[in-house]
């Protein structure tokens, strides 16, 4: 139950969520590729790739921090060749870098369509095919995206088409490269939060939402209980973070509470049958 020396490819690992998982990993001591897009500080977003090799660096891991597009298929390529070369190799892939617009169709412009679709889908796809040859060679390899459960109900498509069909799109990478690469004994599962998760993009588009949102810890646990599983056991799987951590025994969620005191807000995307086992 331990990541100890393997190597992770995080995609968007300068903050929120990706930066958890990346600091969750380095607690076993691992290898951490953070693969993002900021190199220099923002003025709306917090963190570079280089405080977060720093923040890995503390907390027992080894960091490799590098400035990549997902979008560039080469600057891809470059990154995950830079990081096996580094590191001996790549374990795991988390597919985590994600654009969002929670827009109407009038509302969307097609640069934002095109982001989102290049980003979310295609990022992925491109994540993937580029690590593949090394996830490979490795003993316990996985591809773990940051995706909803395939819950094709218009409800979630009608409010912002375009954004549900780039994150489902990445889902539907985890249904088809579970199977295509099942042979490899590549385990490929999606993991997604029962409730909003405190993050940058969350504060910036929905900031009375981040109030009601839990920490991107819990995101991080139940990642690491995924990716500490031998791959051959669980793979296709849409995973819901609440319940990967149930399923371990846990029962107290306290730690994760949104900060203002306020009762979690429930995801979009969360199928009825799970909010409504939570509901209750």
């Amino acid at each position: 139950m331990s990541l100890e020396n393997k190597t992770l490819f995080i995609t968007g690992a300068s903050r929120g969520i990706g930066l958890a998982i990346a600091l969750r990993a380095a607690r076993d001591g691992a290898c951490i590729a953070i693969a993002a897009k900021t190199d220099t500080p923002h003025p709306k977003l917090e963190g570079t790739i280089h405080t977060a090799a720093a923040a890995v660096e503390a907390a027992g891991g080894r960091a490799l921090p590098l400035l990549v597009d997902v979008r560039d298929e080469a600057a891809v390529e470059a990154a995950v060749a830079q990081t096996a070369s580094h590191f001996g190799g790549i374990d795991i892939l988390v597919n985590n870098a994600s654009a969002i617009s929670l827009t109407n169709t009038p509302a969307t412009e097609m640069k934002r369509y095109d982001l989102m679709q290049a980003i979310n889908a295609r990022g992925t796809f491109l994540c993937s095919k580029a690590a593949l040859p090394h996830l490979r060679r490795a003993g316990n390899p996985h591809i773990l995206t940051l995706s909803p459960p395939l819950d094709m109900q218009a409800k979630w498509f009608a409010p912002h088409v375009a954004y549900t069909i780039a994150k489902f799109g990445m889902s539907l990478c985890t249904l088809g490269h579970a199977e295509e690469f099942r042979a490899y004994g590549i385990a490929v599962n999606s993991l997604w939060p029962l409730t909003t998760i405190d993050t940058a993009a969350v504060r910036n588009m929905l900031p009375a939402m981040a109030d009601a949102s839990r920490s991107p810890a819990i995101m991080a646990d139940a990642a690491h209980a995924i990716l500490t599983r031998p791959s051959r056991e669980a793979t296709g799987r849409f995973f819901i973070d609440e319940d990967v951590l149930r399923a371990q025994g846990q029962t107290d969620f306290s730690m994760y509470a949104p900060s203002s005191g306020a009762a979690p807000a429930l995801d979009f995307f969360v199928p009825d049958d799970i909010a409504a086992r939570y509901s209750r």
